[in-house]
């Protein structure tokens, strides 16, 4: 996989923007972060968390 298309877990996600899971599964139900169910797992997609964080750059400056 190349790394836009690379999956990551909710905890890495999490762990990523220094807030807890909860608000992870909050960006995913609100639609502003893409994920993946695998079996029972979910997945980020980085690319869309990349564009999120991005996103927030954009509106703080």
């Amino acid at each position: 996989m190349t790394d836009q298309g690379e999956l990551i877990t909710v905890q890495a996600a999490a762990d990523r923007l220094a807030v807890s899971r909860w608000m992870i599964y909050r960006l995913i139900w609100e639609q502003q972060v893409k994920s993946v169910q695998i079996g029972r797992c979910r997945r980020i997609i980085r690319q869309s968390l990349d564009e999120y964080v991005a996103g927030l750059i954009d509106g703080a400056a």
